[in-house]
Order: C-alpha cells, then sequence, then structure tokens
C-alpha cells in the first residue's frame, strides 16, 4: 500500500526543464539570471518593491529581525501558534521573547489583544522591538489591523507569510503588510524549491539583504569585509525551480481549494467534526485543510494524535495543528498574552493529507480512514 503524505512537493515536466535550463547555461551558484528573474516574478505576483531570494524563510526572518536593529536587550512579540522558525530566529540575535495568542476567526495573532498589550507596554516604556505576525497554514492574519496598532506606536512589523503565498487579506497580498515578508519554499510548502526562502520589502532593505546574505562583501575586485555577513542566498537552480512553481501556483492553490471543498462536504456531515475557519475578508491559499474535533469528543477520548495514529496504520500522514511557542520546554518562561485559543487549537486541530498531488482516489482512501477512526463516538447528523 503505497503511503500518502501530508502534503508532498507538485513537482513534474515544467520543474525537470527549467532545472535543466538552469544547469546547461552552467549558471550552478548563487547569482544568475534565474535568480533575477525569480525575485522579479515574485515581486510581480505579491506587489513587493523588491525581493532577495534566499536559502531559507528562516534566514530571511533572521535577516529582516537583523535590519529591523534587533539585538541584545531588545524584546520581540511573536504569535505563538507557529512553527518554530520566527521565533529561534530571535533567539539568535540574542532578543527577548513575548508570545501573543491567536484570535478564532483566522487562527492568527488576536490584533485586539496585541493592542492592549502594546498601550500596557507604551505605558511602562518597555515597547517592543518588533513584531512577527504569522500567517498560519495558507491564511492571513487580520493584517490591516496589526499594522495599524504596529504604526501607532512605531514598532516594527515583519509578517511571517512563509505558508501563504499566493493568499490575500483584504486584496492586497500576503508578505506586504509589514516592512519586511517572508515566504518559503520548502519541500512541503504550497510552492517549492525544494529548500529555499525569498524575503520582500523596500528596494533600499532588498539591497542590503542580497549584501549580507552574500557575506557582506565589498563591491571591490578583492574580499573585502567590514561587517559580518551569512550564506544566505538561494541557487540559480533552485531558482529556475521557483519561477516553474510560481506559474503552476494557481492551479496548485484550485487543486488544494478542491481537496478542503471534498473534505467538508463528506466529513462535515459528522458529529463533533469541523474545519479550520476560512475568514472571508481574505483569501487562503488553501495549503493545508485542518480538521477540529469538538470538545466533547476530545473528553469522551478521541484525540488529535488518536485520529493520526489510526491514519499511520494505514499509511496516511496526518498531523496535530501547531504545538504553541509557549508550551514548549525550551521556551517555557517566555512571557505569554493570553493562550487558551491556541492551546484550544492544539488540542482539537488535525492537519490532514492535503498536498495538490493528492488523487481522487487517495482521497477516498483518507476519507475513509477518517471515517473508521471517528466511527465509534460520532454519528451522521
Amino acid at each position: 500500500m503505497a503511503r500518502i503524505y501530508l502534503s508532498p512537493p507538485d513537482v513534474g515536466p515544467a520543474e525537470r526543464k527549467a532545472v535543466m535550463r538552469a544547469f546547461d547555461s552552467n549558471w550552478i551558484t548563487t547569482l544568475g539570471p534565474e535568480v533575477d528573474a525569480f525575485e522579479a516574478e515574485v515581486c510581480a505576483l505579491t506587489g513587493a518593491p523588491s525581493a532577495a531570494a534566499l536559502s531559507s524563510a528562516t534566514a530571511a526572518l533572521h535577516l529582516a529581525l537583523a535590519m529591523s536593529d534587533v539585538g541584545p536587550g531588545d524584546e520581540v512579540w511573536v504569535s505563538t501558534l507557529t512553527f518554530v522558525a520566527p521565533v529561534n530566529a530571535v533567539k539568535y540575535l540574542g532578543a527577548s521573547l513575548r508570545f501573543i495568542d491567536s484570535e478564532p476567526e483566522t487562527w492568527n495573532m488576536d490584533p485586539e489583544l496585541l493592542a492592549s498589550e502594546l498601550t500596557a507596554a507604551a505605558e511602562q516604556d518597555r515597547l517592543p522591538k518588533a513584531v512577527v505576525a504569522v500567517d498560519l497554514y495558507g491564511q492571513c492574519a487580520q493584517l490591516d489591523r496589526i499594522a495599524e496598532i504596529c504604526d501607532s506606536y512605531g514598532v516594527t512589523l515583519i509578517e511571517d507569510a512563509a505558508e501563504a503565498i499566493g493568499a490575500s487579506w483584504k486584496d492586497k497580498h500576503a508578505g506586504t503588510y509589514g516592512r519586511f515578508g517572508v515566504y518559503s519554499f520548502n519541500g512541503n510548502k504550497i510552492m517549492t524549491t525544494s529548500g529555499g526562502g525569498m524575503l520582500v520589502g523596500s528596494a533600499e532593505d532588498m539591497a542590503r539583504a542580497r549584501y549580507l546574505a552574500s557575506q557582506a562583501r565589498q563591491p571591490v575586485p578583492h574580499y573585502e569585509h567590514d561587517e559580518v555577513g551569512y550564506n544566505y542566498r538561494l541557487s540559480n537552480i533552485l531558482a529556475a525551480m521557483g519561477r516553474a512553481q510560481l506559474e503552476r501556483l494557481p492551479s496548485i492553490i484550485d487543486r488544494c481549494f478542491q481537496i478542503n471543498a471534498t473534505y467538508r462536504a463528506e466529513l462535515g456531515q459528522l458529529d463533533g467534526i469541523d474545519f479550520m475557519p476560512w475568514d472571508e475578508r481574505g483569501k487562503t491559499n488553501g495549503w493545508l485543510t485542518v480538521m477540529t474535533l469538538a470538545p466533547e469528543l476530545v473528553t469522551s477520548g478521541v484525540s488529535p494524535l488518536d485520529v493520526c495514529d489510526a491514519l499511520a496504520a494505514q499509511e496516511i500522514e496526518a498531523r496535530p495543528a501547531w504545538k504553541p511557542m509557549h508550551q514548549q520546554k525550551v521556551f517555557a518562561s517566555v512571557p505569554l498574552a493570553g493562550g487558551a485559543v491556541s492551546d484550544d487549537i492544539f488540542d482539537r486541530g488535525v492537519c490532514l493529507p492535503s498536498g495538490s498531488t493528492l488523487t481522487d482516489e487517495d482521497l477516498e482512501r483518507v476519507i475513509a480512514a477518517l471515517r473508521g477512526a471517528l466511527a465509534g463516538p460520532t454519528n451522521t447528523r
């Protein structure tokens, strides 16, 4: 029985052709026409002024924070319901953290909680140097409100749109609300370069990002360095793959929408089953479908981990929703604003196989397995 994965890469002849084009050109390093074109095409899609193609979204977050002058003695506030990357990037720079809870509408950073916390921080003269708002599972946070709040206190907003390229909030593309935006092209994302990321922002900031990402080498014939840099640039070959993926992104998103709609139609009729809300003020890219179990279902003995284990026994990969950062042992001492919403999502959320390569037959197999896993404590409406 072939294993069904959560979100495998969707690559084929177009990506192979693009990679071979770059290979045959002999531009295989971290410079080249594919890198330049990929940056330009991401800007064309998102409306960002400029872009820097990098080795990972984590590298992009690190540079965004560094260029926001974050360092020891500073504080950065981050969504607690997230993958660990933005939190680690803050620690790379020796800064301290504060976690902000989610809100139910989008599962992303709660803007009103953020406003309340910033008001209190301003009164105590302890405003953060930056806020990192994460766009979760392909859906944007309430970015207009978050940007307005950060602007009113003079706090830099960094938008971690690693999971959200192709998504938007109120007709403005994910990643373009803050001073910096970040996209991920990791192998499990909705589009991939196998590994890689992109930082977007002003032309001035992106020129500096490219400089820092190229070991901070001065533009002279010999190797001259006035400050510490990083080896963070994306290779020309991987940029070529990204260009092919970017061209196919609309069809990939369409397939993710079809998969989500099928899950909702087939499983939404079961008592105790619901799904991550999609806020109509924005447009998600549909990257992952996340099912939620009703509290009474969990208390009856069916947890997200139980569902994942039942699917794993049938060679189907599923995962619980992100475990909040404030529940992670390494960050247990970090101050937290709120927490109940993120805790509840983790307690009840299950990420289902959602990749655009999922066939109708595979989807039927997943749904049948889920019906079996949920058959005992649930009834059809």
